[in-house]
């Protein structure tokens, strides 16, 4: 069960003008649930994205780079949930351009203004028949208000959706902003992390959006880490309509820093939703490091506790085992790090003074605080002013579980 995580009220996500969506089962999941997904955008929309690093990138995710490169409008996204399309080699990049292919004849527009995105089991050609025979129920079901719809469509393991809602006033406009995500699996930061798409109907200007999905993607997907593996098939998707009628939005602008503020919330929530829901999970665990010199020595110190098994089986366990967490901070490769200076709390508790055992530290205050559902650690590394947060779950028994019979 996701640790104090529900589905998101769908009465709450906000429309955003200029984006409908629809969802179907077209049979590609094992479970009677919709598993495809169509957004289709305004004419006039502005859409960038960043993409997973990892060198096996899926035959979708390939063919969204070029669609992205070759800079001209996206008008439909379509996502098909328990086939990820990926090692499927040249007929899977010819079955992504089809379903984007059959996504264009049904709305009108070109094949190279649609995004293709897929998630689920690799290695498994995709069966390209079932989006196209689904498509127009997809498209009889479009509507500015199906969010919550869509976002479940789009889930493979999650146990629960995942979207959220906010809005502001800029200029004296008012501005919404509603994303969605999915993934609780093989998941760890590195430029954006499962599928995120997220909406907002101000006017951005192209080189401020881009600009802006990135540096989003840096405070929140890049924040998260359920199990230490990047996907083939991370994708971050932000979408500007322009339907709000502001005046376009440059990256140097005050109101660049409210709308970034905006959509960094939403992708926030929908960042810490993920590790909420990790396969398993029965904690979330915030891993807080300050005192570093730079900002990627921090992340490398809180990556390098929230990945590690051995501090995760621990969480899991409420075993107040904590050298293992001074074995993943010795571990992070921090070239001179002075231990005697290094401080650890866990919770409210303080476990290390000066890099030694704490001496109000207590076994019985340690289990405590490894009781609760949501625990935070906090380590000070006493080199610098630089600080980061990382979001993690446990490693239950499920964990092995869920991956074990993912296929079955």
């Amino acid at each position: 069960m996701p640790v104090n995580l529900s589905a998101p009220d769908a009465a709450a996500l906000l429309a955003i003008p200029g984006v409908e969506l629809g969802a179907a089962y077209a049979g590609i999941r094992k479970a009677p649930r919709a598993d495809l997904m169509l957004m289709r955008l305004c004419q006039g929309a502005r859409t960038a994205g960043v993409f997973t690093r990892n060198s096996f990138a899926a035959a979708p995710v390939q063919v969204c780079r070029e669609v992205l490169a070759a800079g001209g409008p996206v008008r439909a996204l379509v996502v098909n949930a328990g086939n990820a399309n990926c090692g499927t080699g040249k007929a899977g990049l010819e079955a992504a351009r089809r379903s984007c292919d059959a996504v264009a004849r049904l709305l009108g527009c070109d094949a190279r203004e649609v995004l293709p995105f897929s998630t689920g089991v690799i290695l498994e050609p995709l069966p390209v028949e079932l989006i196209e025979s689904t498509l127009p129920a997809c498209v009889s079901s479009l509507a500015a208000g199906n969010w919550g719809t869509a976002a479940e469509a789009i889930m493979t393991t999650d146990t629960v959706a995942k979207a959220c809602s906010r809005s502001l006033e800029i200029a004296g406009r008012r501005i919404s902003v509603t994303g969605m995500a999915k993934g609780v699996g093989m998941l760890a930061p590195n430029m954006a992390t499962m599928l995120t798409f997220i909406a907002t109907d101000a006017c951005v200007g192209p080189g401020a959006l881009q600009t802006m999905v990135r540096e989003v993607a840096d405070v929140s997907f890049n924040r998260v880490t359920v199990d230490g593996d990047t996907s083939t098939n991370d994708s971050f998707i932000l979408v500007a309509t322009g339907q709000a009628g502001n005046a376009e939005i440059a990256g140097s602008a005050a109101e660049y820093e409210m709308l970034r503020s905006a959509i960094a919330q939403v992708a926030v929530h929908l960042a810490q939703s993920i590790a909420r829901d990790g396969e398993g999970a029965t904690k979330f665990i915030t891993v807080e490091v300050c005192g570093a010199r730079d900002e990627a020595e921090a992340v490398r110190v809180a990556r390098g506790i929230a990945q590690s098994p051995l501090v995760k089986t621990a969480f899991f366990a409420s075993d107040p085992n904590l050298g293992r967490l001074l074995m993943a901070i010795g571990n992070a490769g921090i070239d001179g790090l002075d231990i005697a200076r290094v401080n650890l709390w866990l919770g409210d508790v303080r476990v290390i003074d000066a890099g030694g055992r704490a001496a109000s530290y207590s076994e019985e205050e340690g289990a405590r605080v490894m009781k609760s559902a949501e625990i935070t650690v906090r380590v000070d590394l006493g080199r610098g002013a630089a600080q980061t947060t990382v979001w993690t779950c446990d490693f239950s028994y499920d964990y092995v579980k869920i991956n074990a019979e993912y296929r079955t």
